[in-house]
């Protein structure tokens, strides 16, 4: 990496801008320092030494700049991309073993593509992300590793496809990469842009909406019309969207979107930007991740009203929309107006009982495989706490229908059941283990990762992403996935400059990821999966 390095820094410009500050810099091309005079009848190694000494400075700058700020849009050269996935085959498992060790020897032996200009690529850091190598990740973003040349990882520089580490890590639902990232000064208010990537977007929007993915909320909680029937219809649809969130296998999807939200800048806006555009899942989900920065309205900007408490201001927006929408007349406004009156419903049960059901959803077990709390008796909470609070639905209960995970979300490699002793490593993961020694030669059996993947994979359809929603890709249907897969492989030997075709085991893993989306969503295009696919085959 330090050949790379010297390569980037002859394509650096020299020239300063002058009367500039720092947040009129362009990372990628910062002012330099001016050059020292040289003192008079001075000899040349005196000037030779000033000069060293002068592009010693510049570097640092620069490196620093790079590491430190916002960068977008990526401007990483196609020949280091091409370079980092000819190695990209030695670095996925070592990303998936999070060994610190074998990442500096690589990177220090064929680092290839996995630095340039100072930095290492943002290519590089999103395998990290999806891979959720923690420890990996934060020497990359340290930077400290002699191996490593100097270069460091940049937490807000944008990758190639058109979003942050931060948009990867909330995908992930991966408390532990997001907190590592905002340790090193992430920014929670960077957005997507690009062809490639629905645009702006910010982490807490990816975190959201996938979170709407969820099956238990895809399967019960989206409204049909007999939830907008009447007053006593949508008083029951906003008890029984909340009783769906505060179930335990919601808890790893909530925390991700609470951690986001509390660096998010303008919340109360984001608030409202779901519930002016009639997004009632979106908008409870946020609700009750959000509820503690909305409250205090720390996150909101720009408040001339008087308000700090983010429900107050919401509710007076939701009002004011009412009798706005009251006072118009055409066809399709009926809908609106249910929504609206839906969303008021929402807010207000939210507001007065969010931080009771708040505390209880977070007494849940830390540990996601490790929640198996019965529904009755999530069921009889969340009703007691809404009766108590004067929320309470009409008739014999609430009914929030079919709760089934997916199933077979682990390969062999992945679960710790080939590892046997199940309900040791259950017990060893657990809170009511205290041996250390149980729990260390347990840990050394099981996967490294593998509650984080079973609770995300059980519930979140991973060949979907809202991240994947502009992939450019053809519709196709359950017959033509072959040839799909077959052309997209032989395009990417060729950008690789290989003539093998994928193994049976990979064609065997494709097939069987698309084909599983194509019998679960019929109705749906291939497009969402698209993306996590192409990384599949680049993985190859």
């Amino acid at each position: 990496m330090g050949t790379v390095q010297k390569e980037g820094a002859k394509t650096i410009s020299h020239e300063g801008l002058d009367g500039s500050t720092m947040y009129e810099w362009d990372p990628w091309d910062p002012p330099c320092p001016p050059r020292r005079p040289a003192p008079p009848n001075t000899d040349m190694n005196s000037r030779i030494k000033l000069m060293s000494e002068w592009i010693d400075k510049k570097d640092e700058l620069i490196a620093i700049a790079r590491a430190t700020n916002i960068i977008t849009p990526d401007r990483t050269p196609e020949w280091v991309n091409d370079a980092f996935y000819a190695i990209l085959h030695r670095l996925v498992p070592i990303l998936e073993k999070d060994s610190v060790r074998r990442f500096l020897s690589l990177a220090s032996q064929d680092g290839r593509g996995m630095g340039w200009g100072f930095i290492i690529t943002p290519q590089t850091f999103t395998q990290m992300m999806m891979h959720n190598a923690l420890r990996c990740a934060k020497v990359a973003l340290e930077g400290k590793a002699p191996e490593l040349h100097g270069f460091r990882a940049n937490p807000n520089c944008m990758n190639r496809f058109g979003y942050f580490p931060l948009h990867q890590a909330a995908e992930m639902f991966s408390v532990d990469m997001i907190n590592l990232l905002f340790d090193y000064n992430a920014s929670a208010n960077v957005r997507t842009a690009g062809a490639e990537v629905n645009e702006n977007l910010l982490p807490l929007h990816v975190a959201v909406e996938n979170t709407c993915l969820h099956k238990y909320l895809e399967d019960n909680a989206f409204p049909n019309q007999d939830d907008l029937d009447s007053d006593s219809a949508n008083n029951n649809y906003v008890c029984k969207l909340i009783h769906l969130l505060c179930l335990p296998q919601m808890k790893i999807f909530l925390d991700t979107i609470r951690l986001l939200a509390k660096r998010t800048d303008n919340l109360v806006d984001e608030l409202w930007y779901y519930i002016k555009n009639g997004k009632l899942v979106q908008t409870a989900v946020l609700l009750l991740a959000a509820q503690k920065y909305i409250r205090t309205g720390t996150c909101y900007k720009g408040n001339g009203n008087g308000m700090s408490d983010g429900f107050a201001i919401t509710i007076n927006r939701i009002w004011n929309h009412t009798i706005t929408l009251e006072s118009k007349n055409g066809e399709g406004l009926e809908m609106e107006k249910k929504l609206t009156r839906i969303s008021l419903m929402l807010v207000r049960a939210v507001s007065q009982a969010g931080e009771v059901l708040d505390g209880y959803i977070q007494s849940y077990p830390e540990v996601p495989h490790n929640m198996q709390v019965p529904h009755e008796e999530v069921h009889e909470r969340v009703s007691s706490i809404l009766r108590d609070y004067g929320f309470c639905p009409d008739g014999e209960g609430i009914s929030i229908g079919n709760l089934s995970r997916y199933t077979d979300v682990l390969s062999k490699e992945e679960s710790p059941y080939k590892h046997g002793d199940v309900d040791a490593i259950k017990a060893a993961k657990g809170t009511l283990c205290q041996n250390a020694e149980v729990k260390k030669a347990v840990r050394n059996r099981a996967p490294r990762g593998w509650e984080l993947k079973y609770a995300r994979r059980s519930f979140f359809p991973y060949w979907r992403s809202v991240l994947a929603a502009r992939l450019p890709i053809e519709v196709i249907h359950g017959a033509d996935v072959p040839s799909v897969v077959e052309q997209h492989q032989t395009s990417w030997n060729k950008s690789v400059g290989q003539e093998s075709s994928p193994s049976p085991d990979l064609n065997h893993s494709l097939l069987a990821r698309v084909r599983q989306f194509s019998g679960r969503q019929p109705s749906r295009t291939f497009c969402s999966a698209a993306l996590p696919l192409l990384k599949v085959l680049r993985n190859a």
